[in-house]
């Protein structure tokens, strides 16, 4: 893709005694929204850490290429990779009680985001963090400035970390499973969040999940991954039209498991 936000090229990922957990999968994204989808094991978590260059103990990556908005990942230190993470990619996790600071009020966490990234003074953030809580639709503001994590809903609180993650202003947003953990009701509202903020800062998501039918009506592409490869790649609207074995059968059991 001419001029890729992000441009990946024969990703591989292993661990020592168990083999390839990722093997040699490329992608390219620009300005749009990516959903990564697949069965459990299948590589799509590891792939969006590999990004950030964030893998758990043990693992090794390799790439022919990881390149992001030009800046070859693979060779960045540790100290280029984290001027990157959280001021120009952005990673949303599964449940924010095991994102957010138990031991601070969920305001400060977002002014601590402001200025991590941003030179601005504390009445600064502070005004961008209750801007922020305004616009992920958190409807007392000053309320849940001040509250703790544990004091706040599972969808009120990944509400919170959207708008930590957004602190910034990303250029690449990733989301992993972020609304997996939530009621039905909740996840249309977090997901909602999401894609007013995304088309109004035009930035890059990725959307990893396991629910084809979130992904095919939130992004613009879809990979499916299986056992470590991507065996489909295809605009999200052609994805019930799909040929592939594999993806058909993952779109017949959700159906099955649809109310």
């Amino acid at each position: 893709m001419t001029g890729a936000l992000l441009d990946i090229a024969d990703l591989r990922i292993r661990f020592a005694g168990a083999g390839e957990a990722v093997r040699g999968i490329g992608f390219a994204l620009g300005r749009e929204r990516l959903g990564i989808v697949g069965e459990t094991g299948s590589g799509k978590s590891l792939t969006a850490r590999a990004i950030l260059k964030l893998l758990p103990h043990g693992a090794a990556m390799s790439a022919a290429r990881l390149a992001f908005d030009g800046i070859d990942l693979l060779a960045a230190g540790e100290r280029a990779m984290r001027a990157l993470r959280g001021r120009r990619l952005g990673l949303i996790l599964q449940d924010p009680r095991f994102s957010l600071n138990p031991a601070m009020s969920i305001g400060r966490q977002i002014e601590e985001a402001c200025r991590a990234h941003r030179r601005m003074s504390r009445r600064e953030a502070r005004d961008k963090a209750l801007a922020l809580l305004e616009a992920v639709r958190i409807r007392e503001p000053r309320r849940v400035h001040a509250l703790y994590p544990h004091q706040v809903s599972g969808g009120m609180g990944q509400r919170a970390m959207i708008a930590m993650m957004l602190a910034p202003d990303p250029d690449l947003l990733i989301a992993d499973e972020p609304t997996s953990a939530l009621d039905v009701t909740v996840q249309g509202q977090v997901l909602s969040v999401l894609d007013d903020e995304v088309s109004r800062r035009g930035m890059g998501l990725i959307l990893i999940s396991h629910d084809l039918a979130l992904v095919r009506s939130f992004c613009n592409r879809v990979l499916v991954m299986r056992r470590g490869e991507i065996v489909e790649s295809c605009a999200a609207a052609a994805l019930v039209s799909t040929r592939d074995p594999y993806t058909r059968r993952l779109l017949a059991a959700q159906a099955a498991l649809a109310p």
